[in-house]
C-alpha cells in the first residue's frame, strides 16, 4: 500500500490535464507497466484536519494518511490509482469498465465504495468527506472528473462532517446573481448596534446567515463575501461614531484572511459573531450607564425587544420585582421612567432609518415599536425638537 511513484506521476498527469503535453495515454500506461484505465475521480478529504493536526507530530500525519489508504484497498475492489493531492487530500482514480455508466449505475457503484470508506476510518476515529465527478470515457478528460470532485465537496461547507457529494452540472446563474439581504435587512443589523443593543444585532446576524447560506449554498465565495460586506458595513459605523480607523481597518484585514481559510459555516459564523461582538461592544459601551445588576438587565431587556408591545408590568416580572418598585428604581438609577427610555431607544433607531432609508413614515415607526405614525410623530417631535419629516430633510442636505 506504499505509493507508487510511477503511479503517483501518471495520475497527477491525468487530473492536471497535462498528459496531453507528455505522451500517448496507452503508451504511458505501458511504459510505466500500469494497468488502469480510470473514468471516475473520487477526492476524498479528512474532516477537520486542520483542527485534527493542530499541535500533532509528523508522525501522527504519516499514520493517518496510511489508515486511509488502507481503507481504500480495503473497500474498493475494482482497478484504481491514487494520489495525494494537499494536505489530509486524497484524489482516486477508478476504472469502471466493468459497470454500465448509464445513470444511476455507477453513481451508485462509488457512492457504495465511499460508504465503505467511511465505516473503515469511522472505526480509526476520525471521518472523511466524498466528492465524485462525472465518468469520462476519454483519458484525456479524466482532470474534468477531479475538477467536479472538488467543486462537489465545497458544499461541505455548510453540510457538516461524513458527507458524499455528486457532481450536480452547471449551477443557476440567477442562484448565484441573488441579493438575499436587502438595504433595509442591512439598515436593521446595523440599527441595533447603534441603538447598544449587542445581543439582539448578533442574533439577527445569525438570521441573515442563514439566509445567505441558504441562497448560495453552492457558492460559498458570493456567500462570504456577503458576510463580510455585513462586517464591513459595521466597521464603518464604528469609525464614523469616533472609533480608531487604523485599528479597525487593520483587524479588519487580519479577521478577514482568517474567516477566508475557514472551511466549516459553523466555525465561520462562530469568528465572525465575535468580530461582530467586538466592534458593536465599542458602541454599546457609549450607551452604558453606571446601574445596578438589574436596571441593567431591564435596560439589554428593552433594546432587544423595542419593536414588541412592552408593559411596564412584563418588565418588572423580568426582573422580579414589583411593578411600584421597578418603577421607582429604575427612573432613579437611569434618570428617566421606562416609557421614556423605552421612547428614547425607539426614536435612536427611528433617526438612524431616516438617515439610510427611503422607508415612509409609518414603516418607519412599525420597524422600531411604534403603532401608530401620528403618536410616532409626536414622540420623535418631542425628544428631537423636530418632526421626522424634517429630521430626514436636515439629514440629505
Amino acid at each position: 500500500m506504499k505509493l507508487d511513484t510511477a503511479q503517483a506521476s501518471f495520475s497527477q498527469l491525468l487530473i492536471s490535464g497535462t498528459l496531453i503535453h507528455e505522451a500517448d495515454f496507452d503508451e504511458m500506461r505501458e511504459r510505466l507497466g500500469i494497468e488502469p484505465r480510470p473514468q471516475v475521480v473520487i477526492v476524498l478529504s479528512i474532516d477537520r484536519y486542520t483542527d485534527l493536526a493542530l499541535d500533532k507530530s509528523l508522525q501522527w500525519s504519516i499514520e493517518i494518511g496510511q489508515v486511509l489508504v488502507e481503507a481504500i484497498f480495503e473497500s474498493i475492489t475494482l482497478p484504481f490509482l491514487w494520489v495525494w493531492v494537499g494536505e489530509g487530500v486524497l484524489a482516486v482514480l477508478l476504472e469502471l469498465q466493468s459497470v454500465q455508466p448509464v445513470e444511476p449505475s455507477y453513481k451508485q457503484v462509488t457512492y457504495g465504495m465511499v460508504r465503505k470508506i467511511q465505516n473503515f476510518v469511522d472505526a480509526k476515529g476520525f471521518s472523511v468527506s466524498a466528492g465524485i465527478g462525472t465518468y469520462y470515457e476519454d483519458p484525456y478528460k479524466l482532470h474534468l472528473s477531479y475538477s467536479e470532485a472538488k467543486e462537489s465537496l465545497i458544499d461541505r461547507f455548510f453540510q457538516g462532517n461524513r458527507m458524499i457529494f455528486q457532481y450536480e452540472g452547471q449551477r443557476s446563474i440567477q442562484e448565484e446573481r441573488a441579493k438575499p439581504v436587502t438595504h433595509e435587512e442591512k439598515i436593521e443589523l446595523l440599527s441595533r448596534v447603534r441603538i447598544g443593543d449587542e445581543e439582539g444585532s448578533i442574533a439577527y446576524l445569525v438570521e441573515l446567515l442563514e439566509s445567505l447560506s441558504r441562497s448560495y449554498k453552492h457558492n460559498i465565495d458570493l456567500f462570504k463575501s456577503e458576510a463580510y460586506d455585513l462586517v464591513l458595513s459595521l466597521s464603518r459605523m464604528v469609525v464614523d461614531l469616533g472609533g480608531n480607523a487604523s485599528e479597525i481597518l487593520s483587524e479588519n484585514a487580519r479577521m478577514l484572511q482568517d474567516l477566508y481559510s475557514t472551511i466549516r459555516y459553523d466555525k465561520f459564523v462562530k469568528k465572525l459573531c465575535a468580530y461582530w461582538r467586538k466592534l458593536a461592544k465599542q458602541v454599546s459601551d457609549d450607551h452604558a450607564l453606571e446601574v445596578s445588576p438589574i436596571v441593567r438587565s431591564a435596560i439589554v431587556y428593552i433594546r432587544e425587544h423595542h419593536q414588541d408591545r412592552m408593559l411596564l408590568k412584563e418588565i418588572a416580572q423580568h426582573c422580579y420585582l414589583s411593578t411600584h418598585y421597578f418603577a421607582h428604581v429604575f427612573k432613579k438609577e437611569a434618570g428617566v421612567s421606562f416609557v421614556d427610555f423605552l421612547n428614547k431607544v425607539r426614536i435612536e433607531k427611528a433617526v438612524y432609518f431616516l438617515e439610510k432609508t427611503e422607508l415612509t413614515m409609518q414603516e418607519i415607526a412599525a420597524r422600531v415599536g411604534f403603532q401608530d405614525a401620528n403618536y410616532f410623530a409626536r414622540k420623535f417631535k418631542m425628544i428631537m425638537g423636530c418632526s421626522p419629516t424634517d429630521y430626514r430633510s436636515s439629514a440629505q442636505c
